[in-house]
């Protein structure tokens, strides 16, 4: 007769937690910036159609690295959440924290209940009427949440990247001064560090860039396109553009 296979609850969190840990490490990283209009969002990925970052809702944004089928699910979920209580009480009561909350409770049960975790670690930001209200929230493949301020890298050589994040990093940035610093950012991963020559270059066309506006009314949210970023960022502007 077989003898039944026993895996302790620790080393079985354990495994799981390594497991979602490595799938996310091998993604592309996303870095999220305070500036004092709004909050920027980049990542590095030449895709037209696979977004990494999207609105939620007026002032709420959604970033993710990891796993695209499993964090497009978190998404869509999310996007459902914000109409149903927009429309059910006001659309002031979709805050970033209710949806955080509600991200929680669903990678921390599906972490403890299922076989394979999300590999995926996600950032919830609202943008409020003032610096000081604007809200970040960073979440975890088993449902931790983190409470950001100023600025968040997340995914592939995110140590690395929020080092240099921490070096430069500070309060009332102009939009142009905070996506110089992301871009240089995201380019300090483990290849230029290995390199040792300093933060590699990323084309505008290979850039992934979206911006929570204050200065907008109702809906922030809006992409910015490589023309816009090459002016930004101090590049020549593509032509024809």
């Amino acid at each position: 007769m077989s003898v039944p296979f026993y895996v302790s609850p620790e080393q079985l969190m354990k495994d799981k937690a390594d497991y979602a840990r490595k799938g996310i490490a091998r993604g592309r990283a996303v870095v999220v910036v305070a500036f004092a209009d709004g909050i920027v969002f980049a990542s590095e990925n030449a895709s037209r159609a696979l977004h990494k970052i999207s609105e939620i809702y007026d002032r709420v944004a959604f970033a993710a690295v990891g796993k695209y089928n499993e964090f497009e699910n978190l998404r869509v979920a999310g996007v459902r959440y914000a109409d149903v209580r927009g429309y059910s009480y006001d659309r002031s009561d979709v805050t970033a924290r209710g949806l955080a909350n509600a991200y929680a409770q669903t990678l921390g049960a599906i972490f403890t209940t299922e076989s394979k975790p999300y590999e995926v670690e996600i950032v919830v930001a609202e943008v409020g009427r003032t610096p000081e209200t604007d809200q970040i929230y960073r979440l975890t493949y088993d449902g931790s949440v983190a409470d950001e301020h100023g600025f968040v890298a997340m995914g592939g050589s995110a140590e690395q990247i929020g080092a240099r994040l921490a070096e430069r990093w500070r309060a009332g940035l102009s939009l142009g001064e905070a996506l110089t610093l992301a871009v240089e950012a995201l380019g300090s991963d483990a290849a230029a560090e290995a390199a040792g020559s300093g933060p590699r270059p990323i084309a505008a066309d290979h850039l992934e860039v979206a911006v929570l506006d204050r200065t907008r009314d109702r809906r922030t949210f809006r992409r910015l396109t490589a023309p816009t970023l090459s002016a930004l960022l101090g590049g020549p502007v593509p032509a024809g553009e």
